[in-house]
């Protein structure tokens, strides 16, 4: 059944806890804004795989989908499982960025988004992690939630990976990233 009528009062339950707490509280909008960002990422990774982009060998479809998986990892350990992102989840994602920075031009200021379709999508997926990531933050910092350092890293990157993947999209079409002239 897609509905239960337990929330309609404006309250829902986490994993593991017996008591219910209003979907407006802190810990509900970060699994919200968790949600956001992982359900954009489909469409992120369904433009990426109609235009075949690639690194290396990989399709960055499936690296989308790899972070979509870590994504609900984010979500249970947030909702209070026992899980959290690994080092070495850190570290794939921190590869990826390397591997995308050795192909590109260096940054020397901020950019303009847009360009390509896929990169424009994924500006906007970063836009949305990094909202993300401030709420988890603020979690971590009501102290009712412990999040592991490795878990703030993988946040902290996941808008990294988005905005070389958004400047990777348009450097491969040609596209030359244009700076804001704060004119």
């Amino acid at each position: 059944m897609l509905y239960t009528r337990k929330g309609d009062n404006g309250t829902t339950k986490t994993f593991g806890c017996d008591q219910r707490i209003s979907k407006s509280s802190i810990i509900a909008e970060a699994l919200g804004s968790l949600d956001e960002i992982n359900s954009f990422l489909g469409l992120c990774k369904v433009k990426a795989r109609k235009e075949k982009l690639m690194i290396n060998k990989l399709e960055v479809s499936q690296i989308v989908h790899d972070i979509q998986k870590n994504l609900f990892i984010i979500q249970a350990e947030l909702a209070g499982a026992s899980m959290s992102i690994d080092e070495g989840k850190l570290k794939e994602i921190e590869n990826i960025v390397d591997t995308i920075e050795k192909e590109l031009p260096p940054i020397k200021s901020f950019f303009i988004s847009g360009g390509t379709e896929l990169a424009s999508l994924f500006d906007i997926a970063r836009t949305i992690s990094r909202r993300a990531e401030r709420r988890v933050i603020a979690v971590s910092d009501e102290g009712k939630v412990e999040i592991k350092a490795s878990t703030k890293a993988y946040l902290n990157r996941l808008s990294s990976v988005l905005y070389a993947l958004a400047r990777l999209a348009n450097y491969r079409e040609g596209i030359t990233e244009q700076s804001p002239d704060y004119k």
